[in-house]
């Protein structure tokens, strides 16, 4: 299984530095948060109000993260996941709404990391699922 974070589902909607080499991880599927849309759809607005986003950008934006989010398999168990969560924040260094990403992922995997992935581009969060015993994308 592997698991995708918000922040590495943004450069499928918005084109930047990462965006080949996430597409390429496409092909093995993407399981994520039920929240991960909005997250997505804030980092969209947030760039067209700071002007790094044409109207046009942004509505390109938009359509690719519903196709995105119609494709995706979503886990939205939020008893299951704030239980982790919990048990997250107190053992790692995180923001809630990543440990709420990461209680997903354990979520989805049965409480059993190893041999799954997790996509991220964020730096806590990835340390994080690596000590929870994720296979950590992209590499490096």
């Amino acid at each position: 299984m592997r698991y995708w974070d918000a922040s590495a589902l943004v450069p499928l909607c918005v084109t930047e530095a990462g965006t080949a080499m996430v597409r390429r991880l496409v092909r093995g599927g993407i399981v994520t948060w039920g929240v991960s849309a909005v997250e997505i759809a804030s980092a969209i607005e947030r760039r067209t109000r700071e002007g790094e986003l044409t109207d046009a950008e942004r509505a390109a934006a938009r359509t690719a993260l519903s196709e995105l989010a119609a494709a995706w398999t979503e886990i939205s168990a939020l008893g299951p996941v704030r239980e982790r969560a919990m048990r997250l924040v107190a053992t790692h260094v995180l923001r809630a709404a990543d440990a709420m990403q990461l209680g997903a992922a354990l979520v989805a995997v049965s409480d059993r990391s190893v041999g799954h992935e997790f996509v991220c581009a964020g730096g806590r969060l990835r340390d994080a699922a690596a000590r929870e015993g994720f296979h950590i994308l992209p590499d490096g």
